[in-house]
């Protein structure tokens, strides 16, 4: 085992477990960028090591009853056989002269609509204002549209390793957009159990898996995401999202060919957007905000009411 790989994976597997962010997201561009890790072998090893750490997170919603069952059959039915597909195309790819740069670039893809995704989620709640107060086991399930979600993730699991969590579940807003987010998260994790392992036999079976790299990746992850779990109940998870879909951003930009210049002004140029709309947004110069006069009164009512007579 390497022991800076279990280091790496125990940090992102902590931060899978805090944000429910999808770990193929990290894992693969990390031992592609920072181990030399050839692509399809970081791929298919990521693959079989989610085998282990995703149950965790599903375990966890299963018994909190955020699970729809009928909706994870359905997208089931199209995830599974079309990850198979996907394990396949990255094995014929695997044969082409420029094997590891297709695999880069369909990488890099998904990586951007990963990160896409993500900021349009961000939207979505905030647009919503989290009022999404639906019950998972009462909605009418549209059974075409969510076998296609399920086909779209399963091919680009089975190619790339990432699209679980990120790209499936914002489909699933839109297609059932008065659910709670954390019941959509908790419905995603437990289809993407069956995905990831099915994902992970097709890259099995065409032999792309490196066993020191996988038994890192699972020493590292699984502990991690563990503790993570447990922590998410109470850490806000709106600090460490935007710093999760700033690195995918990187790593997706990087792969698809931006150079190392251009992808250094291109992310400072997103800091400083960034920066700028908070900025005028949180109004900082503005001493007394409403919500800081609103806690005073509170607090004046407070010392009043139970003040001696």
């Amino acid at each position: 085992m390497d022991p800076y790989i279990v280091l790496g994976s125990a940090v992102i597997g902590f931060l899978v477990g805090m944000t429910g962010a999808g770990g193929g997201a990290l894992m693969t561009p990390m031992l592609i960028l920072l181990f030399g890790v050839k692509p399809s072998t970081a791929i298919s090893s990521d693959l079989v090591a989610a085998v282990v750490m995703r149950p965790i997170g599903a375990a966890v919603h299963l018994r909190r009853g955020t699970v729809n069952l009928r909706l994870v059959a359905l997208m089931m039915s199209g995830s599974v056989p079309m990850a198979f597909l996907g394990a396949y195309l990255l094995h014929l790819i695997g044969k082409a002269n420029a094997a590891e740069h297709n695999v880069q670039i369909a990488l890099g893809a998904a990586l951007l609509v990963g990160a896409a995704a993500m900021i349009l989620r961000y939207g979505l709640d905030r647009r919503s204002g989290q009022t999404r107060q639906g019950v998972v086991h009462n909605i009418t399930l549209r059974p075409l549209p969510t076998v296609l979600i399920g086909m779209i993730g399963g091919i680009i699991v089975g190619i790339t390793s990432v699209g679980s969590g990120s790209l499936m579940i914002v489909f699933l807003l839109f297609l059932y957009p008065m659910i709670g987010a954390n019941q959509l998260v908790g419905t995603d994790l437990a289809q993407a159990v069956p995905l990831t392992a099915a994902a992970a036999l097709g890259a099995l079976a065409f032999g792309h898996i490196e066993l020191s790299v996988t038994t890192s990746l699972i020493v590292g992850s699984v502990p991690a995401v563990l503790v993570g779990s447990f922590l998410s109940s109470r850490a806000p998870d709106r600090y460490v999202r935007p710093a999760i879909t700033f690195v995918i951003l990187a790593s997706g930009l990087k792969y698809v060919g931006v150079g190392t210049t251009a992808l250094g002004w291109v992310l400072c140029s997103v800091l400083l957007l960034v920066g700028a709309i908070w900025f005028v947004h949180a109004r900082p110069w503005q001493k007394d905000s409403p919500a800081a006069v609103d806690l005073d009164e509170e607090d004046g009512l407070t010392a009043v009411s139970t003040g001696p007579d």
